[in-house]
């Protein structure tokens, strides 16, 4: 044979191997769907007609809840004017449930103290010297930005953050400022809630004079009074807004903390500005349009689905797979004798590196395997052995005609591969069309069908072409078309096989 067909041979069986060693050895696995290891699925639906915008804010808002849960790999998409949600693996579902779909409030909260990162982490009580920090943001009607600095951090009685369970509206808190990457840039001390949302009438990025980009903030005519209040005790430093800074604070977290620059502003005359880059601007004016959900949500239908019956679901699944396998297997082997086992060996070869690839995404991409998947991975066992079918009945064709299983082959794979890179194209744009106009389970058949119609081709060229080569042109099987499930050629026939 030649030798590039048993290079292939070698180099797909050792990638093979390989990652599924290196699966193993890492522990990675599979990330488990809603319906494998149980969770809670609801469907959210406004209460009134609302446009894309709003509906997108309040399923960025939603997973920013999820997340913080600690729920992995939500989905969370839409479905119309309905946002579905599923949380695999929650462990809290009551309280999961009324996170997603609360309508929170927007606060504005006077910061009383800055905690640098460095400090966040230490006791109070070791600290000897007065620590300072600075602002990145302020709030003028001139665009200036302003500096503050924190002073005698040793009074402060703790640094711990404030579960968002206990972030009452009323009560002082500590909670943190994070950046886009989820790491903390400042703790802050914060009082009482002073005003809510509920003040605002608009807010939009600006592009300056200077192409800084700023944040302007429109204040409804009935509140600026209560507005102006605070703004009068930041920017004099009043016991209840010592630092002069007023903490815009979402879902426990604080969105920004601009200085009050001025003791009174007209309601359509505030301007939040700073360091903004255009996307940092532009999502702080989608939180003070949008801070709270932009909509109204109900559920519509809500599911629980207990781990048991997740961890059965995944059972039945295994188990039905397994009697395909075997069923399919016997025949292969019955019909095609030593073919059928190259078959068998073949498909061998593209579980590894489908379980690899799973493994894979799953524990650094967070793709989960739901049970469509695996019905997906089931469907993909005939896909696979109809590529076998087809260069088996090729090659049988040639036999018969007359030529040597030998010299017969090459050249039927050859036609038999044109005929399987067809028809796996073919299931390819089938499962490509599901996936981009589909949602949910449908989304993960077709990804699944996909990814293994995909090895079906890389086992087919490189494992079981080199390896039926290497079988048909073995001296010990010369002259035995039988053990090869092929008929016997019509020059030989009324000879021994």
């Amino acid at each position: 044979m030649r030798r590039n067909g048993l290079y292939s041979l070698i180099f797909i069986v050792l990638i093979a191997a390989a990652g599924l060693t290196t699966t193993v050895a890492s522990g990675n696995e599979p990330l488990l769907g809603l319906d494998l290891q149980g969770g809670v699925s609801v469907v959210l639906q406004p209460t009134e007609d609302t446009n894309d915008e709003a509906i997108g804010q309040a399923i960025e808002i939603i997973r920013q809840r999820v997340d913080g849960i600690g729920v992995a790999e939500p989905e969370i998409a839409r479905q119309g004017d309905a946002i579905v949600v599923q949380l695999p693996g929650v462990k809290d579902r009551e309280r999961a449930l009324e996170l997603v779909g609360q309508t929170a409030e927007l606060r504005f909260r006077p910061v009383l103290q800055i905690i640098p990162p460095e400090l966040a982490d230490l006791d109070p009580g070791d600290l000897e010297i007065d620590e300072s920090t600075t602002t990145t943001v302020a709030t003028d009607e001139t665009d200036e930005t302003t500096t503050t600095t924190t002073e005698d951090l040793t009074g402060l009685e703790g640094f711990s953050l404030t579960d968002p369970a206990d972030d009452v509206a009323e009560n002082p808190v500590t909670l943190s400022e994070y950046d886009d990457d989820g790491n903390e840039v400042l703790r802050y001390m914060l009082g009482p809630t002073e005003a809510t949302g509920r003040i605002l009438s608009g807010a939009e990025a600006r592009l300056g004079s200077v192409a800084d980009w700023t944040v302007g903030v429109t204040i409804k005519g009935g509140s600026i009074d209560e507005f102006n209040d605070i703004a009068f005790r930041c920017f004099n430093r009043d016991a209840s807004c010592p630092t002069g800074q007023l903490a815009i604070v979402l879902d426990s977290q604080v969105q920004s903390a601009p200085s009050i620059n001025e003791p009174s502003f007209a309601a359509d005359a505030i301007s939040i500005s700073g360091t903004f880059t255009e996307g940092e601007a532009k999502d702080l004016a989608l939180v003070l349009r949008y801070g709270s959900l932009p909509v109204e949500l109900e559920p519509q239908q809500t599911q629980s689905i207990s781990a048991s019956l997740g961890q059965d679901a995944l059972d039945a699944g295994v188990i039905a797979g397994l009697i395909g396998l075997a069923l399919v297997a016997l025949y292969m082997v019955v019909y095609y004798r030593l073919l059928g086992v190259v078959a068998i060996l073949s498909l061998s070869v593209s579980a590894a590196l489908l379980w690899t690839l799973i493994a894979y995404l799953g524990e650094n991409q967070g793709l989960a395997l739901t049970l469509a998947g695996v019905t997906g991975i089931i469907v993909s066992i005939g896909v696979a052995v109809d590529s076998n079918v087809v260069f088996y009945e090729h090659l049988k064709e040639d036999v018969w005609r007359g030529r040597t299983l030998r010299t017969a082959v090459d050249g039927s794979f050859a036609s038999a591969f044109s005929t399987i890179v067809k028809a796996d194209v073919a299931s390819l744009i089938g499962a490509g069309i599901l996936y981009m106009l589909t949602v949910g389970p449908v989304r993960g058949f077709a990804l699944y069908l996909g990814l293994s119609t995909v090895l079906d081709l890389v086992a087919s060229y490189f494992f079981m072409r080199p390896l039926a080569l290497i079988l048909v042109k073995s001296e010990r099987l010369q002259g035995k078309p039988r053990w090869f499930g092929m008929p016997v050629p019509r020059s030989e026939e009324g000879s021994p096989a």
